[in-house]
């Protein structure tokens, strides 16, 4: 087991490999009395289209697949409920798909081994059959209809709908009510057994715990069970363009104020877009964030109450950041948003402060366990490894690298979606 230093945060990050291929990620927090435990395979919702376990052909999945497989993993054949069995225990559990990875995790501070133990095994352990299947189809439509009728679910979906052509991170995570009725036992079998192996997945363990012992817990599971070698996985890609789908769309629902999402699609060829993201982040941080000159004046004339937030996901080829927000004037905002996303540049000073406030948010997220899990994790999905030092890596952004990314990448590919009153 290896033991690297998380500079800056006072904190020890242990890090193994097993044998079968699964990585562990453990930082003990003795400080605390909880234990935070997050079980991920890099499977999300945008693998639609893949070469399964043991055959040599592309097979291609309904959409949201992935979603209704984190569903039906929680079924066990001997009729025990995880959650119950985690309640049981003291533990809170639960489940999330997003569209790079899906996560099994618990929460508790008691009975650790046995929680530990049962997160493994029924994950490890998939048991589906055509009724199981069918009855889940009932549950996950009404949760489909329940997020259609949220206008801010309909405001982010469309806008990545719109923003991608052909991407399959244009598609809702969940899927839609059609797609889902055609998802079969099979579907599930060929995206378990392709994407559920230990070697494309990794566990996260932050809280208080012994690191040799938490190991061998794990070493002692995993020896009790028997797995393929693993093979890298081969997954279709997309020759997306830089243009939008839908340039503009307006939706009529039931909203008290007006929501716009301005999507920014940013070709990140020829960056390390991880860097890039980095850049991105602080600009639209110090362009929208509540200290800036260009958000004070939206306030000032009374254009906007809550603000301008941003969101980013990206792809193999493209940054999309979509900025979201609500207004009465909402016309006008835009028009400030289009005319000056690109063109504001922030001053040497201005980056420096911003960069005092991201270390600050890096040494506030460090004292919880779920910040410091969620880093990791994040960490993982965006740059294939946990970075040590994030100190060092906001010390080295400075405003002439900034600049000649502003005056390189282009802000001309961009969709509209309003969500209005009829």
């Amino acid at each position: 087991m290896k033991k690297s230093r998380m500079v800056h945060y006072d904190l020890d990050l242990y890090s193994e490999t097993l044998d079968n291929g699964l990585l562990i990620n453990i930082v003990p927090k003795t400080t605390v009395k909880n234990i935070y435990v997050t079980f991920s395979t890099k499977y999300g919702s945008i693998e639609d289209t893949f070469i399964p376990l043991g055959e040599e052909e592309y097979y291609t999945v309904p959409m949201g697949v992935a979603h209704f497989l984190e569903h039906k993993v929680f079924e066990e054949e001997d009729g025990i409920d995880p959650f119950s069995y985690f309640s049981a225990r003291g533990a809170d559990s639960n489940a999330n798909t997003s569209n790079y990875k899906t996560t099994y995790l618990f929460s508790g501070p008691t009975h650790f081994e046995d929680n530990l133990n049962y997160l493994l095994d029924f994950v490890q352990h998939p048991y589906f059959t055509d009724e199981n299947v069918l009855k889940e189809k009932g549950i996950i439509d009404q949760e489909i209809k329940m997020l259609a009728d949220n206008p801010a679910w309909k405001l982010y979906d469309t806008a990545l709908f719109n923003s991608f052509k052909y991407h399959p991170i244009r598609y809702p995570i969940a899927g839609t009510s059609e797609t889902i009725m055609k998802i079969t036992k099979e579907d599930l079998y060929k995206c378990y057994n392709t994407f559920y192996h230990p070697g494309n997945m990794f566990m996260t363990i932050t809280g208080n715990v012994d690191p040799e012992e938490t190991i061998q817990i794990i070493k002692d599971n995993q020896s009790r069970k028997t797995f393929e070698p693993f093979k890298p996985i081969r997954v279709k890609t997309y020759d997306e363009p830089d243009t939008v789908n839908v340039l503009k769309e307006e939706v009529i629902s039931e909203v008290s104020l007006p929501k716009v999402a301005l999507s920014y699609k940013i070709n990140a060829s020829g960056y390390d877009i991880n860097r890039l993201r980095i850049y991105l982040n602080l600009y639209f941080s110090l362009l929208l964030g509540t200290t800036s000159v260009f958000a004070e004046q939206l306030r000032t004339d009374k254009l906007i109450s809550t603000g301008v937030c941003y969101d980013v996901l990206h792809t193999d080829k493209h940054l999309l950041y979509i900025l979201d927000y609500e207004s009465l004037e909402y016309q006008e905002v835009l028009d400030r948003l289009l005319a000056n996303v690109g063109k504001i540049r922030p001053t040497r000073e201005e980056l420096e402060r911003k960069k005092k406030s991201f270390k600050s948010g890096c040494i506030y997220r460090s004292d919880n366990i779920f910040g410091i899990n969620s880093k990791i994790n994040n960490n993982i999905i965006n740059y294939g490894k946990v970075e040590l030092n994030e100190f060092a890596l906001i010390d080295s952004l400075n405003i002439d690298e900034l600049n000649d990314i502003l005056d390189n990448i282009s802000f001309e590919n961009y969709s509209i979606v309003i969500i209005k009153d009829k």
